[in-house]
């Protein structure tokens, strides 16, 4: 199986339903690289969020992983991927809603942007269009656990990703977040197994918008991630492995 960054989405054969894992901002696929040896056997399909300009077009492309199958979906979105997941939910048919057997969302929000946060949002692209190295530097200690910055492997790992990803990749994500549509109505009533989970210190997403987005869905179930920041999947990847597995249909 082949990973990292060479634009064709990572896949692993397998019986049972199909696992769509969806990257959030300023990630390549290799965001669930470590989480990947815990779900041997299954039939992963990893999107690729970085070419697109909106949530909807992550979404429709991220469905396309899937489409052409019948199998049942468990949907995973991680961070800024848990918005295209909420998009592509919001945007499927009956039908097609009918194969999702359960969706986690991690380290994400069901929250919609206020003025406080757009503004925080612009800053944020004003200091990578500034020197995106800079910004690089400051984003990893603030979104990894205390105990997680002296892991030179994982440190070196996610600035490796960033930088291959790019400003322009992630100011055009950013754009994209900004102007996503508010799909609470469509949380509120969903009809399905929910898994919110977090970081117990994610400092990016913090833990009182999962406690939020559990309070919307019905039935959804709320979990912590101990000693992890924001980037779960690199800091607990078998723990987030679990999460998803426990989503499989009996």
């Amino acid at each position: 199986m082949e990973e990292g960054d060479s634009g064709a989405p990572p896949r692993r054969a397998g019986p049972g339903p199909l696992l769509l894992l969806i990257p959030g901002m300023l990630n390549t696929v290799d965001i669930w690289k470590p989480v990947l040896p815990f779900l041997r056997g299954a039939d992963v399909r990893v999107a690729d969020v970085r070419t697109q300009s909106s949530m909807a077009d992550m979404a429709a492309d991220a469905w396309r992983l899937v489409d052409s199958s019948p199998a049942p979906v468990v949907l995973c979105g991680y961070s800024m991927g848990g918005y295209v997941a909420i998009e592509l939910l919001a945007r499927l048919s009956p039908e097609q809603r009918a194969r999702v057997a359960g969706a986690l969302f991690l380290d994400t929000s069901a929250a919609t942007e206020t003025p406080d946060t757009l503004r925080m949002l612009e800053k944020t692209i004003a200091g990578f269009e500034r020197d995106f190295a800079q910004a690089v530097e400051r984003m990893i200690p603030f979104s990894i656990h205390p105990d997680s910055r002296a892991d030179a492997d994982l440190v070196e790992g996610m600035r490796r990703m960033l930088h291959a990803v790019g400003p322009a990749t992630a100011i055009r994500q950013v754009r994209a977040l900004m102007v996503r549509a508010d799909r609470r109505a469509m949380l509120a009533g969903l009809d399905m197994p929910v898994l919110i989970a977090c970081g117990r210190e994610d400092r990016v997403a913090p833990p009182d918008l999962s406690r939020d987005f559990a309070a919307l869905v019905p039935g959804a179930r709320l979990e912590w991630l101990e000693r992890s920041g924001h980037q779960t999947t690199l800091e607990q990847p078998r723990e987030v492995a679990d999460l998803i597995l426990s989503l499989l249909p009996k």
